[in-house]
């Protein structure tokens, strides 16, 4: 199953996460979720970001939160919004959002 996950909260969700199975997963950070793909002081990045998946931002709610790229974390790509519609309709089966 290729599942995608939206995560839109910094505090909760990451058990849910840590439970998820799937032959692809997707992660897409929105809202105030976008807190978990910035590098944090220091270059430290959260521990979410070490699980095995694909992660996404959107690009409008990192610069609504005065983020740029060059505050992510490596391993997470920025897309508008019409780049998530292209992800839920061609690259995953089930969206669930934490």
């Amino acid at each position: 199953m290729k599942l995608g996950v939206f995560m839109s909260d910094y505090r909760t969700g990451a058990d849910v996460v840590d439970r998820l199975s799937a032959d692809k997963l997707g992660i897409i950070f929105v809202g105030n979720g976008i807190y978990r793909a910035t590098l944090k002081e220091g270059g430290s990045a959260d521990p979410i970001l070490q699980k095995s998946a694909t992660f996404y931002v959107l690009t409008e709610d990192l610069e609504s939160r005065g983020f740029t790229a060059a505050n992510l974390a490596g391993n997470i790509k920025a897309v508008t919004y019409s780049d998530v519609v292209d992800l839920i309709f061609n690259d995953y089966e089930k969206i669930i959002w934490i």
